[in-house]
């Protein structure tokens, strides 16, 4: 089929087609599967029907008449098909080689993905996967990590196909009102937690919306019902689970706007079918997080501080803190998509099953010992299902079980504006109705505080209220609750206040806005609920966002460090914008969730253990105007060595426990247990993954302020924000026939593999410059050990050491430059991230460019980064040192030799490893090398004196090495440190730094 170049007819691919779906392992058969050849539709026929998959069979697909042609022809069948059917119909036309996977996009055909096979080597696997993923015939499919991913992830055919359809549905139809407020909602919500981290765009959106309505259809799944013989508003509304007494797992929410549109049906009823195809009985640990993070981008993930904690990780960090699963109660206050919650309920219900607890008591007990909060309403939904799949299928539809109710509620475990906000007033609690219902008191919803108490209770009566608003009644009229308050036995000081609110849950139902109104009190209410001091808990464990200070928006930052700043977290000074808010988050919930004496582990960045900006965090004194908390650290895990990373930045686990004020603060030991060993790949239980790994106590190396520092410290300064690369890096560009006059340069933007987006998708920038603003710039992949690279070039307005913009009355005096860096500011401004700086301002921000000049004859430069510290000198006074660099001056050559000779031995390295920041490893030098009591180059010092010598020896040793500067620097600097531990005075000048910094 893939060889276009042999002589085929449509019959026989046709043909080779039927047998391939036949026999390929896609669960087709002849006796069982309808599969029709030119099965009749209107005036034409179609080629190959399979389920709700219609195939058109062309000779060739190269040419484009011919492709259009069929689209026109297969759109006309899915159209037919779709309305004679009422369910969602795929297309694929394919001429064998090429197989084209189409949805209707508002009547119109969309190509929703693509696959080739290819002729010199056909890859059949990946065409029976692709195929697979579109019609959704295999059964019984294990919901592996590594299926899950496959079938149902970005990327697969699965998910192009059923995110075009959403796409098509939201086009169409988000302009309606009730989608309208659901997503504002949902925006809402998410943007008062994570501010303008949160964009709220319509792809989230939609991803979020595929995922909690996939999640709610496995939900079913877990307790053996059929999807396929349910209407698809009973599963998305729960009303299965309500039968079965299980509450708290499938309600209205957001996201089930797609039931209020027109096509949404068939959306939902395709979606079934593909996750039908699935045994979810088999689950072993969280899945539905290998879901969540193989559709939602790491990007924005990691904007949102969003990392999941892998399976093996949680299982270990629930056994050592859970040491009575039946008496101990557990909450996770960042629970993501439950993957602690997981672990716990499995080593509760096995304790309890081994104790010959009763099952109807079990399940009782799990549901009031081990409890969730997330304020991401998607990852509450995924939670609330992987409870499920903890408990299992056999004990859900055991006889014998009582009723349920699945303890994961949606709400700010942090409480960001609990102080501020109106959400809780003195004895009420008040949930806005629209934007301006801090002003309308009418459009709030009130209910006394003091119901909170029975949060069960609680539950019930708002979703009663709920149902009494939707029920029917004349227009305007609000039925009585006097039935209702008798019945509840509620006391009469609180009949007003819910009439009040049942009046405005009438109006809101009047005005076609009451559908969410019972989900959002509800699950808004739990922390609070929670932080009452006879709910509080006796395990707090989880992984709570990390987010560092600079990546937080203004109003973010304001508020954090209030937070910080009254706690005694906030460090300040240089490091503020590293401090991060995993540290809040675990104090507060601390706080706020913890009874004294309860325990807790936390996963936080590895620079929780050693880092100066969480000194406060590690003291375990956390002070604050409502409630001192204290808290007594007992050990830590550090898992920075183990490889693959499993996290973007390096992590580790903190363990405590919180105790009374009376008995002081315990701050984190200053030794660890570190985890060494390379990972696995399909290792997800702690028994998988532990034949893997060595343990080892370890001193760790904090940021001491009392250590003395290097007086070179204040003379070395970090190089310009040359960024975006496009705008200023340049290379030669022909000058054609005519050539240009003396003192000009023809330029062109100098491109990279790694430019980011938006300025990798720009087109270059080309043209004449004055030759005297074509700078030499050093780039911190510019040096090696004691050498240069070729410097790069770049386009700078630099007229005698001063900075010219494009309003800057000298620089129309330079018209080639004008024109060039006018050009640079047009596209800077129109593609920033934010428009705090000018292009002028990015180039010399904090002064990082100005004050290089003028520069001196001789500079020292190292790279800001790196596994190892690279250092060379510079002589060339016109050079500009980047942002990727730092430079400092040296009063003579001998001086520069001597910083080189000790910069460049691995004995720094290794001693300024454990001061570094990192983020998987520890790779940011910085000015962290000046920690290091590195003295003043003194030329009456004899061991100075050496060190200078060695220096200027290896200096000239590396200047001789036969490197081809074409190649990687990375590989250029791994010989060059080989060719330097090879030589004769690497282990001279080992012995010599070793000594100087032991003084």
């Amino acid at each position: 089929m893939s060889d276009r170049s042999r002589a085929r007819s449509e019959a026989n691919i046709q043909a080779d087609i039927r047998q391939l779906l036949l026999i390929g392992g896609l669960g087709l058969a002849e006796d069982d599967l309808d599969v029709h050849l030119e099965t009749r539709v209107g005036r034409g026929r179609i080629d190959i029907e399979v389920g709700y998959t219609v195939i058109e069979v062309k000779k060739t697909l190269t040419s484009a008449a011919v492709v259009r042609d069929a689209e026109a022809q297969l759109g006309g069948y899915v159209a037919a098909r779709s309305r004679e059917t009422g369910q969602r119909y795929v297309g694929v036309l394919t001429d064998g080689s090429e197989w084209r996977a189409y949805q209707l996009r508002d009547s119109v055909l969309t190509e929703a993905s693509r696959y080739v096979l290819k002729a010199g080597r056909p890859d059949l696997t990946a065409l029976l996967g692709w195929l697979e993923g579109v019609l959704a015939t295999r059964h019984d499919i294990a919901p592996t990590p590594y299926e899950i991913r496959e079938r149902l992830g970005a990327g697969s055919v699965s998910y192009d196909l059923d995110y075009a359809a959403l796409t098509a549905l939201y086009e169409v139809h988000g302009e309606t009102p009730t989608v309208q407020l659901k997503r504002r909602l949902w925006s809402d919500l998410l943007r008062g937690a994570f501010g303008t981290q949160f964009t709220g765009d319509t792809r989230l959106f939609l991803e979020h919306t595929l995922l909690v309505n996939s999640a709610e259809i496995i939900a079913h799944l877990v307790l053996g019902i059929d999807v396929l013989d349910l209407q698809p508003a009973t599963l998305l509304s729960g009303g299965q689970f309500r039968d079965a007494r299980i509450s708290g797992v499938v309600e209205q929410d957001f996201f089930d706007w797609v039931l209020e549109v027109p096509g949404g049906e068939a959306f939902i009823r395709t979606l079934a079918r593909r996750l039908a195809r699935f045994d979810w009985r088999k689950v072993e640990h969280d899945v539905l997080k290998v879901l969540y993070e193989s559709i939602i981008d790491s990007e924005t993930r990691a904007r949102l501080g969003e990392y999941y904690t892998p399976d093996w990780l949680a299982e270990q960090m629930v056994e050592q803190v859970v040491a009575d699963p039946l008496e101990q109660r557990l909450l996770d206050p960042a629970c993501g998509s439950g993957t602690f919650l997981f672990h716990a309920v499995r080593r509760f219900l096995n304790t309890a099953e081994r104790a010959g607890v009763p099952l109807p008591e079990a399940l009782e007990a799990v549901t009031r010992n081990v409890c969730g909060v997330d304020l991401h309403p998607v990852a509450v939904t995924l939670a609330r299902v992987t409870y499920l799949l903890a408990i299992g299928k056999e004990r859900l539809l055991a006889d014998n079980r009582g009723s349920i109710h699945v303890p994961v509620y949606l709400g700010d475990s942090i409480q960001w504006r609990r102080e501020e906000t109106n959400l809780f007033t003195d004895g009420e609690v008040i949930i806005p109705t629209t934007p301006q219902a801090a002003q309308i008191d009418g459009d709030r919803l009130r209910f006394p505080e003091a119901l909170l108490h029975d949060s069960a209770s609680f539950d019930n009566l708002i979703e009663e209220l709920a149902t009494l608003a939707a029920s029917p009644r004349r227009r305007g009229r609000t039925p009585s609750l006097t039935a209702l308050f008798n019945r509840r036995a509620i006391p009469a000081e609180h009949h007003e206040i819910i009439r009040e609110s049942f009046g405005q849950l009438c109006r809101l139902h009047d005005e076609g806005r009451d559908h969410i109104w019972s989900y959002y009190v509800r699950n808004l209410t739990r922390p609070r609920w929670l932080t009452r001091p006879e709910n509080r808990v006796d395990v707090l464990i989880g992984n709570p966002p990390w987010l560092a200070y600079r990546r937080m928006p203004p109003d973010m930052q304001k508020r954090f460090r209030e937070l910080c700043e009254g706690r005694g977290l906030w460090h300040g000074k240089e490091v503020a914008t590293h401090q991060d808010l995993s540290g809040l988050f675990v104090s507060r919930t601390i706080q706020q969730f913890l009874k004294v004496g309860g325990v807790f582990a936390f996963v936080l960045p590895n620079a929780a253990l050693d880092r100066g900006y969480f000194a406060g965090f590690r003291s375990g004194l956390y002070p604050d105007d409502s409630e001192l908390t204290v808290v007594a650290f007992t050990h830590s895990w550090d898992l920075r060595r183990l490889r693959p990373h499993f996290f973007p930045r390096g992590a580790a686990v903190v363990f405590g426990r919180r105790t009374k004020p009376v008995d002081g603060a315990r701050s984190l030991p200053t030794s660890t247990l570190r985890w060494r060993g390379r990972l696995p790949k399909q290792g997800h239980t702690w028994e998988a993954v532990a034949p893997y790994l060595a343990f080892e106590p370890a001193d760790l190396v904090s940021n001491d302020p009392t250590m003395l520092e290097s007086p070179y410290e204040p003379r070395f300064f970090q190089g310009a924000s040359i960024v975006p690369r496009v705008l200023f890096l340049v290379g030669r560009k022909p000058t054609g026939p005519l050539g240009l006059p003396s003192g000009r340069r023809a330029v062109r933007s100098e491109r990279s593999s790694k430019e980011k987006p938006p300025w990798k998708n720009l087109p270059s920038l080309d043209g004449v410059v004055e030759s005297e603003f074509v700078r030499s710039v050093l780039l911190g992949e510019s040096v090696l050990p004691y050498r240069l690279l070729r410097p790069r070039e770049a386009v700078l307005p630099l007229d005698h050491n001063q900075l010219l913009d494009g309003e800057h009355p000298r620089i129309d005096l330079y018209p080639d430059l004008a024109r060039w860096w006018r050009r640079a500011e047009a596209a800077w401004q129109e593609h920033r991230s934010s428009d705090r700086l000018s292009l002028i301002e990015q180039l010399d921000f904090r002064r990082k460019l100005t004050q290089q000049l003028p520069a001196a004859p001789l500079r020292l430069v190292y790279a800001k980064a790196g596994m190892h510290v690279a250092a060379a000198l510079v002589d060339d006074p016109r050079t500009i040192i980047d942002h990727k660099l730092y430079w400092g001056t040296v009063t003579s050559p001998a001086e520069g030799h001597y910083l080189c000779a000790i910069l460049n031995s691995p004995a720094l390295t290794a001693l300024v490893r454990p001061l570094m920041s990192y983020g998987k490893d520890e790779r940011d030098i910085d000015k962290h090398v000046w920690k290091l009591p590195i003295p003043i180059y003194d030329p009456a010092n004899q061991v100075h004196v050496r060190l200078s010598e060695l220096g200027r020896h290896e200096s000239e040793a590396v200047a001789g090495l036969d490197l081809d500067e074409g190649a990687d620097f990375v590989s250029l600097r791994r010989l060059t440190r080989k060719a330097l531990a090879d030589g004769p005075y690497a282990d001279e000048i080992e012995e010599l730094v070793l000594g100087l910094l032991a003084q």
